[in-house]
């Protein structure tokens, strides 16, 4: 074989088996137990996040009901990609000009947090994407949502919901009431620079819509 030849099998043959590998391994690997440290924390906090894992039985029901409802209300009835919610931007973007607007899942922003640095590349997105259609394979839908809960970012330097409620409320996160529940999902979007205090000031109609959509949300736990 030559030279030419053992490069093309390199780069198309044995990188990406040896990825698909890696990462199926790395995805049953964290099938269950405790994940502390992500590189999308990494990335965004260096060594000094904040983070203290729950179990998802540990999380109040108004606490999942008011993610779900704020970020992925579809989340139990899609395979990881909301497609009506992308059909519905693409159209408001193409027939009203409007622009496009982030529809992430709670499993396409779980891969992102769990498998990626979060940077702003198009890499970055199909490596999610790919993400996402393992641990919808391999975690299922209860394991997802414990991980989002407790891997993504709700402060400055703070992941998860227990070290937010911790932080804020001065509680843990069973006890979360809707309306503190429905003050930390609004600053889901923009954690770097919301907090519920000033939620509660800046945006409680938003708090108060989040908190409505909640009560219709019916499958937690």
């Amino acid at each position: 074989m030559t030279k030419f030849g053992r490069l093309a099998r390199i780069l198309m043959i044995d990188l990406p088996v040896a990825f698909v590998a890696v990462s199926v391994l790395a995805v049953v690997a964290t099938r269950r137990g405790e994940i502390r440290f992500t590189p999308f924390m990494f990335a965004a906090s260096g060594f000094g996040s904040e983070q203290a894992w729950v179990r998802l039985d540990e999380v109040s029901d108004e606490m999942i009901r008011a993610v779900i409802a704020s970020e992925d209300a579809a989340f139990f009835r899609h395979r990881g990609f909301d497609v009506r919610e992308i059909r519905t931007m693409r159209d408001e973007h193409e027939r009203r000009g409007k622009d496009v607007r982030g529809c992430s899942t709670i499993s396409q922003q779980t891969a992102k947090n769990c498998f990626t640095f979060g940077t702003r590349t198009w890499a970055r997105k199909a490596v999610e994407a790919y993400f996402t259609v393992l641990i919808e394979a391999i975690w299922g839908k209860e394991r997802i949502l414990e991980v989002y809960l407790n891997v993504a970012q709700t402060g400055c330097d703070i992941f998860g919901v227990e070290a937010a409620a911790r932080r804020y409320f001065g509680i843990h996160a069973s006890e979360l009431t809707m309306a503190d529940a429905s003050a930390l999902a609004v600053c889901l979007p923009n954690p770097k620079k919301r907090t519920p205090d000033w939620v509660a000031v800046n945006m409680q109609e938003q708090r108060s819509v989040i908190a409505e959509r909640a009560q219709n949300v019916k499958k937690c736990k």
